[in-house]
């Protein structure tokens, strides 16, 4: 297994643990995806797969059917999908992936956390050398399909990494072969539980318990604000 995989395993349960917070999370990135996409699901591969997603986290249809009516009602406010780059305590990298109707107000909020809690907030584009940008689907296993002949096919779509992870397979590839990967699945019969983009970071550090616990602290302040969809971080847990 990769690291890739381990950094995933250690904190993506915790990033998806409030139901109310992970239905308001896929709610805006519908209504983006509606936005770039179109409102009609076989028009538009990334709504396709986010409301695949959200039957699997059980979020209400009618919950689906608001974010779409929120992308193509002109009355309502538009999300901005904005990064920020900063540190936390102890030397620790942090991303944070928003998507905002208030920009101002985010990045006002995003700056109170990483300074109350001993960081700081950086520059735009200041992280991107420690972090990896990558496509992350996760699939259902197919019969008569194993693994290796499944990776081999897929390195010609950009996959880089494919895991087996209990009743499911999570592949890695390229950010911008997440298109190529998807149709090659769809084509091919494949269930896709989730799609979605990981920033992995390409130089892990190592803390003392107590050092970890201040960073925790911080990373459960920012994922708890509504603007945020996701924090990565360079802390091995």
């Amino acid at each position: 297994m990769g690291r890739a995989f381990e950094y995933r395993k250690a904190t993506k349960m915790k990033r998806w643990g409030n139901m109310a917070l992970v239905f308001t999370k896929l709610g805006k990135q519908i209504t983006i995806a509606v936005r770039e996409g179109g409102p009609e699901a076989d028009t538009n591969p990334r709504l396709r797969v986010l409301i695949q997603q959200s039957k699997k986290e059980n979020m209400p249809k009618e919950n689906v059917e608001r974010a779409i009516k929120k992308a193509i009602s002109k009355d309502e406010a538009d999300y901005k999908e904005v990064i920020y780059e900063g540190y936390g305590p102890n030397g620790i990298a942090i991303v944070i992936e928003t998507a905002t109707d208030n920009p101002t107000r985010t990045v006002a909020n995003i700056r109170s956390y990483l300074t109350r809690h001993g960081g700081s907030l950086g520059t735009s584009g200041c992280l991107q050398f420690l972090f990896d940008h990558k496509c992350v689907f996760k699939i259902a296993p197919k019969d008569g399909v194993s693994l290796e002949d499944l990776e081999l096919e897929l390195i010609d779509f950009g996959v880089d990494e494919l895991v087996e992870d209990e009743d499911s397979i999570i592949l890695y590839g390229e950010f911008q072969s997440y298109s190529l990967i998807q149709k090659y699945l769809e084509e091919n019969g494949f269930e896709i539980f989730s799609a979605e983009f990981e920033r992995i970071p390409n130089d892990m550090k190592e803390l003392n318990e107590e050092q970890k616990a201040q960073v925790v602290k911080l990373l459960d302040k920012i994922e708890d604000d509504e603007d945020v969809q996701n924090v990565f971080h360079n802390m091995i847990e």
